[in-house]
């Protein structure tokens, strides 16, 4: 939402600037004086206000602080009729955003409203990252484990956070790459400081290249305002760049370029910006390989992996799977409001055999799954289908039998979405086409 209130008594006034604005794409609210002004903003949210230094009932020099008081993350610019420095002065004092005369300086209006909403989104930004670090504390003191092979890796990446080096974080999908980097960044002296995380094969080239190093007004169709990117940013903190194997190689030069100078030029800008900030990068690729296929920049990838980071892969941490299992399981219950289920015996024991391709995240999901069917624990019927037909280690129970399972299964998710067949398949996350193949070939009675 970019909404902006107008106040002046001119009719005229109001009008020109709302039509100005809107064209902008701005939503705009308009007030006759500051009486009106103090209700439409009791009862709406606003980013910037306009406001005429001469109203029948006010001084828009004096009112700032009151309109800040309404509105604290709004910013307030004060138009004028006449320029008057000393009035200029006091506005800006009094905490105003920038002080414009009407008229002369309408062309100033867009730029000046722009950088505002941008100043909005910053403290806006700012104050969700301090919120969202109060509720969640992304600490090494947090990741769930104690197999002798996650207690090394987390041994070596508390050494490293420490310092300012590149790390380059090596792990499968759902081996929890980004859980690590954010704790590195809680545990460096950059910790005050932002973090942002990118998935580089989320994005075109082009978008990416925006994404990263931002662009100015004009550069491209759309482009109507500078905008910073993330390397900016995150200035003076954290960027994480995920899936690094999947960027294009003309990104990975401007890339290495600010490892090495800490300078970049934006998209349709001729002169370069300069950051502070570290970078951490993930991939589950093999970079030697993709080195070695002319995909990656072995300059870049020495950069980047000043220190390599590997994650093992949840297979190799069976001492920490019911350890997971029953963190989630609290999570998501809480999150859901009911009373968390215990794990049944078999359960446990398909839980322990199970081969985890997906890591911890198809743990995850297999847990919030489970806690939708189940009632008092969660049962092997609970568990999603393909972790029962799938190969599981020899340490599986044979004499579990399968097809039993899926078809107990399939018919408590039946019960749960009252025979809804397109919400089952969901559920299962199989095809509608199979789902019906499988409630005719274990004979289910809808």
């Amino acid at each position: 939402m970019n909404r902006i209130l107008i106040i002046d008594d001119e009719p005229a006034i109001r009008m020109l600037l709302a039509r100005i604005l809107e064209l902008e794409g701005y939503e705009v609210l308009k007030a006759k004086d500051r009486a009106t002004a103090i209700y439409t903003l009791k009862n709406n949210e606003v980013q910037v206000v306009l406001c005429d230094v001469f109203l029948p009932d006010g001084n828009g020099v004096d009112m700032v602080q009151e309109l800040q008081r309404l509105a604290p993350v709004a910013k307030i610019i004060l138009l004028t009729a006449h320029g008057n420095i000393p009035d200029g002065v006091q506005a800006i004092k009094n905490g105003a955003f920038d002080y414009i005369v009407k008229g002369d300086d309408n062309r100033k209006i867009i730029p000046i409203v722009s950088r505002a909403m941008d100043a909005v989104a910053a403290e806006q930004k700012k104050q969700a990252k301090k919120s969202n670090i109060s509720s969640v504390s992304f600490s090494f003191d947090n990741i769930i484990g104690r197999s002798p092979m996650l207690a090394d890796v987390i041994s070596q990446a508390r050494k490293v956070a420490a310092t300012d080096v590149s790390v380059l974080i090596n792990g499968e999908t759902g081996t929890g790459k980004e859980v690590f980097a954010r704790a590195i960044h809680g545990a460096s002296h950059r910790s005050d400081g932002a973090f942002l995380a990118l998935n580089c094969s989320a994005f075109s080239r082009e978008l990416l290249e925006s994404e990263l190093f931002g662009y100015k007004a004009g550069a491209f169709t759309g482009a109507i305002k500078d905008k910073k990117g993330l390397l900016e940013e995150a200035n003076h903190g954290t960027v994480f760049l995920d899936e690094i194997g999947e960027m294009a190689l003309e990104l990975q030069s401007k890339l290495l370029r600010v490892l090495e100078t800490g300078e970049f030029v934006k998209v349709g800008d001729t002169k370069t910006t300069r950051v502070d900030v570290r970078i951490l990068s993930a991939t589950n690729r093999n970079l030697k390989e993709e080195i070695a296929n002319g995909r990656f920049r072995e300059d870049l990838y020495f950069r980047l992996s000043v220190f390599r980071i590997l994650l093992p892969p949840l297979r190799q941490r069976r001492d920490d799977i019911l350890l997971l299992a029953q963190h989630f399981i609290g999570l998501y219950a809480r999150q859901i409001g009911r009373t968390a289920p215990s794990l049944s015996t078999e359960a446990k024991n398909i839980f322990l055999a199970y081969q985890w391709p997906g890591n911890v995240r198809e743990m995850m999901n297999a847990i919030e799954h489970g806690l939708i069917v189940c009632d008092s624990e969660i049962t092997p019927g609970d568990l999603p289908i393909d972790m029962l037909t799938r190969e599981t280690s020899s340490e599986s129970n044979d004499s579990l039998d399968l097809k039993s399972v899926e078809r107990n299964h399939i018919v408590k998710v039946l019960k749960f979405t009252n025979g809804n067949k397109t919400e089952t398949a969901r559920l299962l996350k199989i095809g509608l086409t199979t789902l019906y193949r499988k409630i005719e070939e274990f004979g289910i009675n809808i």
